[in-house]
């Protein structure tokens, strides 16, 4: 339990838990830590941040510290390549060790902010993450909690982890750039440095860049010769809409892949197309890959370089969270 005591009969008694100063606009954080034993000179300061009395600890049987039990939620929750911050203000956060793909199990999540008393939040699933990124972060709402409510949380935790990261490997990358016009070098091709560069920050290669007019034919036989020299996915911009002069759907359904769907319930992105050759994946790219932050590709991108299998069920899930903005990649 704790405690109060008026902070003028304090001094040289420890904080039970950080306390917590606000400059607005400036900055918010500990002024006191948990443990910081009351000094004289502490006195006006503590009640200038509005603490007319401070809480001792006297903890009974069973019950458990914010700060321990917070370390005990985030151990319980991490799954592999996390690391686990000491506790500020009561709060623990999960941080990458690597870069991968980050996979949250939103049902256990659930359960566990269901425990009440207690809290993890995270950043949204499948997405791309960097090491020394915060994924996630996890506290108690009381000071003091009942160690049974902890012990309730872990054993969720048992069933896995909440909080993945999967390790993303370097893989093969083929592009093939559809259109006559930048074919023929009438207009230059824009598609490749825009998918170099998102696949170079995701630690792969583009390996290859090949060009093809608005011939289904063609554009059949450079899938197929990518399938063949080992590309582990492969792209194929320009071209995607609906028009009756896009070719490129066409061209993807030659080379004998399956297609998963074309139209996809993302915004810039909807005229995506998502097929295999085999097991090859073969992701079709509209235009708004050139001139938009943030479209399926991005959300596309890491899935398909961990290894994840698009399945058309995956994608018209995607619709939930699938308008993007600039800021939210």
């Amino acid at each position: 339990m704790l405690k109060a005591i008026p902070v003028e009969e304090a001094v040289g008694m420890p904080l039970a838990h950080d306390i917590t100063e606000i400059v607005p606009g400036k900055y918010k954080g500990p002024a006191f830590r948990r443990g910081h034993v009351i000094r004289p000179e502490d006195v006006s300061r503590l009640l200038d941040l509005g603490k007319a009395h401070i809480y001792v600890m006297e903890l009974a049987e069973g019950e458990i510290h914010e700060e321990d039990a917070a370390r005990r939620l985030a151990r319980a929750a991490a799954g592999p390549h996390l690391m686990l911050t000491d506790p500020v203000e009561g709060r623990v956060n999960l941080v990458a060790e690597i870069a991968g793909l980050l996979k949250i199990d939103a049902d256990l999540l659930y359960r566990f902010n269901d425990l009440g008393e207690m809290i993890l939040a995270t950043l949204p699933a499948n997405r791309y993450v960097r090491k020394g990124d915060v994924v996630a972060g996890t506290r108690t709402i009381p000071v003091v909690v009942k160690e049974d409510l902890i012990k309730r949380a872990e054993a969720i935790c048992k069933e896995k982890p909440i909080v993945t990261i999967f390790p993303v490997p370097a893989r093969r990358v083929h592009l093939i750039v559809t259109g006559s016009e930048v074919y023929t070098g009438r207009i230059k091709d824009g598609f490749e440095p825009v998918v170099r560069r998102k696949v170079d920050e995701m630690g792969s290669e583009l390996e290859a860049t090949k060009f093809a007019p608005d011939d289904p034919d063609r554009i059949a036989a450079l899938i197929k010769e990518s399938h063949q020299a080992g590309a582990e996915i492969i792209l194929v911009s320009g071209g995607m809409s609906v028009d009756p002069d896009d070719l490129t759907p066409e061209g993807i359904r030659r080379s004998g892949a399956k297609v998963e769907t074309h139209g996809f319930p993302v915004l810039p992105g909807s005229m995506f197309l998502m097929a295999y050759l085999e097991q090859t994946p073969i992701l079709g790219l509209s235009g708004c890959v050139l001139h938009d932050a943030v479209s399926a590709f991005d959300l596309l991108l890491p899935r398909l370089l961990a290894g994840e299998k698009i399945s058309r069920p995956d994608i018209v899930a995607m619709g939930h969270g699938g308008l993007q903005r600039r800021h939210d990649h």
